[in-house]
């Protein structure tokens, strides 16, 4: 985890700023999912599939996954029985992305997992921190969109 004294960290520019917290965030909740064996970018593709089908375009979006990366991770997750594709019966030109009952199962227990992690962040910067950085993460995303 990356840390600065606390003037240096009140001298970052706006964007290293986000990326340190953003780093430290993603480095516990790497560390936590790998410990079952699991990515970021796994958990967030099967928390985003729930119970339908998904597109590829869909899952890179929410999974914030670049298309050929996306391919890479899809193929990895068909063979570890997660995922499962298939031929989209509206439009046979579009593949969905389901997950299969392994991934269903492999979801719940990284949610949790995640959930603890998440709860310890709170516990260490405070609750009334995490939501006003919350609120004024999708205030500033809304307006740069």
């Amino acid at each position: 985890m990356t840390t600065l004294p606390v003037t240096q960290a009140q001298d970052l520019d706006f964007a290293r700023l986000l990326t340190l917290v953003e780093r430290n965030v993603l480095q516990k909740l790497a560390g936590v999912l790998k410990s079952d064996g699991a990515t970021i970018e796994e958990w967030r593709v099967l928390s985003f599939l729930g119970d339908g089908g998904q597109t590829m375009t869909e899952i890179a979006e929410f999974a914030m996954v670049q298309a050929p990366t996306l391919t890479k991770l899809i193929d990895r997750m068909v063979s570890a029985n997660l995922v499962i594709r298939r031929v989209d019966d509206a439009d046979r030109r579009r593949v969905l992305v389901y997950a299969s009952d392994r991934g269903r199962q492999a979801v719940r227990e990284w949610t949790v997992m995640v959930k603890r992690e998440h709860d310890d962040l709170v516990a260490v910067v405070g609750s009334e921190e995490i939501n006003l950085l919350k609120a004024l993460l999708v205030r500033v995303s809304t307006r740069l969109a």
